[in-house]
């Protein structure tokens, strides 16, 4: 019976429909097939080997802080072309491609709201935008919620995950260096509270400049904490030495030799940062009876 014949007969003929994409993810360290849907309500955490997902700056923000409380700064502070910079692209383009990725300006989404009730400022890279590279936009937008926490007497939460100084910016992205930690200098001078958080992965001149000198600094589990990834490394070591160097830089290791605080898992995080705040903030928030 042909289509036409099957229709006139009253027999339907049934589409097949395709399977949505990207509904299932690969763990990377254990190999185990995750429902999507159940790693984003568990904020990228593995249920099977709680390895951590790298997850977005605004799903960071998600996860820590008070819902609806987040309030940006800076958000017109934006990526620029100060060298007209050119590699394989020009640098305006490669800048283009990653907002439409992204549907950010910059690398850093910087803003203030609540933990538990408790205002706070905080800063997240974004890895997701040029590697979470620190760029003249992503250190003013650092420094600006700096200042607000400073004019308003808030502790400071920098959430960690960058590949380091930006290339196409030259001298202006190492700059942001010298003058994010000169911020942090007058921010330590009127005894208030910073939190460094170093997640995967925290190399190069971010986690040699501010990622490394929060009065706390907190580390997620396995999380890849260096100055060179495997990418410069590798080229110029065995591979023995390059398996030794990954392990070295493993946050557990750099617990170990104390270069950092802690090692919090993602889901108990937003729980830490509450204590911490309370037992050291400056002005610890009044709890109503």
């Amino acid at each position: 019976m042909n289509w036409f014949n099957k229709l006139k007969s009253g027999i339907r003929t049934l589409v097949r429909k395709r399977m949505p994409e990207n509904i299932w993810i690969k763990c990377e360290r254990c190999e185990q097939i995750v429902y999507r849907k159940k790693l984003e309500q568990n904020t990228g955490i593995c249920p099977h080997c709680k390895h951590h997902f790298r997850i977005s700056s605004a799903d960071y923000i998600a996860a820590v802080l008070d819902a609806d409380s987040f309030e940006e700064i800076g958000r017109e502070v934006k990526s620029a072309d100060p060298l007209a910079f050119v590699d394989l692209q020009p640098y305006p383009d490669r800048i283009k491609e990653y907002r439409k990725r992204t549907n950010m300006d910059a690398a850093v989404l910087a803003g203030v709201g609540k933990i538990d009730g408790a205002p706070v400022g905080i800063a997240v890279h974004e890895f997701g935008f040029m590697g979470g590279s620190l760029g003249s936009a992503e250190g003013e937008r650092i420094c600006r919620v700096i200042d607000r926490c400073m004019r308003d007497q808030l502790p400071l939460i920098i959430v960690c995950r960058s590949g380091g100084a930006r290339m196409q910016e030259s001298i202006f992205s190492l700059m942001q260096m010298a003058k994010v930690n000169a911020r942090l200098s007058q921010f330590a001078d009127v005894g208030l509270l910073f939190i460094s958080v170093l997640i995967d992965p925290t190399t190069a001149g971010v986690n040699a400049s501010y990622a490394s000198i929060g009065d706390i600094n907190i580390a997620e589990p396995n999380a890849l904490i260096g100055f060179t990834g495997s990418r410069i490394t590798g080229s110029s070591v065995s591979a023995s030495e390059m398996e030794a160097l990954r392990q070295a830089q493993r946050a557990e290791q750099v617990l170990e030799h104390g270069f950092v605080d802690m090692i919090v898992s993602r889901d108990k995080m937003k729980a830490t940062l509450s204590q911490l705040i309370e037992m050291l903030s400056k002005n610890p928030p009044e709890v109503s009876s």
